[in-house]
């Protein structure tokens, strides 16, 4: 599928804006109180629910989305992301560019945000392109149950962190995160983590990207929890603003608690 979006990204809701450059995305886009933890999700999916078209997030989005997305990472602490998306994504490198990374430096942010990986059997590869290449020491969070043999070895590349001790508990990563000071939590994904995120009512604010498509029925919803897993209530969200790209919607919702 071509990029979608291609257009100039203007502002629906709250109140209509022909378009917006990078610094009223960044204002739009920007924590009200850098202090206040705050955890936000960052999703796409199709008209039709699919979170991936060809088995991949990427292949739904488009030079709107990807500006968006930038600009979160550009003003996180840390990215949050499951060892799934990191290996089938590509995640190796810088996750930010540099002119991004003077833009932290001058706003008095590391140039570089942490990178969190969530693995509960601690399945990534410490000699794979991810760990070699990144310009921050990663941050592996899993559960103390986990491989001895794989901790020792991910602990050469990498600090690994218990989150929880059969499983990996979404409320103590976040407790973990705050605690090194990574207020300003930005989750990419994937399915499997957010429905954690949202089963464990963690998540502050969901990014949602509808793309102008449909995938027709054989990819998964942004968020899946196990097949035996309860109901849980509806988490109630506000709808914070609607901006717009050649068809493409991009939203922002904030939980009411």
């Amino acid at each position: 599928m071509s990029g979608a979006g291609d257009g100039p990204i203007g502002q629906i809701f709250p109140t209509a804006v022909a378009a917006l450059d990078d610094d009223a995305l960044l204002a739009l886009l920007a924590p009200a109180d850098r202090a206040v933890p705050r955890l936000r999700a960052n999703f796409v999916a199709s008209i039709d629910g699919s979170a991936t078209a060809e088995g991949l997030s990427g292949s739904l989005g488009g030079p709107a989305d990807r500006t968006v997305f930038d600009l979160m990472r550009q003003l996180c602490d840390v990215i949050v992301v499951a060892a799934g998306t990191v290996a089938a994504e590509g995640y190796a490198g810088p996750l930010v560019s540099a002119a991004a990374s003077a833009w932290r430096a001058a706003n008095g942010l590391a140039p570089h945000p942490a990178v969190a990986v969530v693995t509960g059997r601690l399945s990534p590869d410490p000699e794979s392109e991810f760990f070699a290449q990144s310009p921050v020491r990663p941050l592996v969070l899993t559960a103390a149950s986990a491989d001895a043999g794989r901790r020792r070895a991910l602990s050469k590349v990498a600090d690994v962190i218990d989150c929880g001790s059969a499983t990996v508990e979404p409320g103590l990563i976040v407790e973990s995160l705050v605690a090194r000071g990574l207020t300003q939590m930005h989750c990419e994904g994937g399915p499997s983590l957010l429905g954690a995120l949202i089963e464990a009512d963690v998540l502050d604010a969901l990014c949602l990207t509808i793309s102008p498509s449909l995938e027709g029925g054989s990819g998964p919803r942004i968020a899946v929890r196990p097949g035996e897993a309860a109901p849980i209530d509806l988490r109630a969200m506000r709808l914070d603003h609607v901006l717009h790209a050649s068809g493409m919607l991009l939203t922002q919702y904030t939980r009411v608690r």
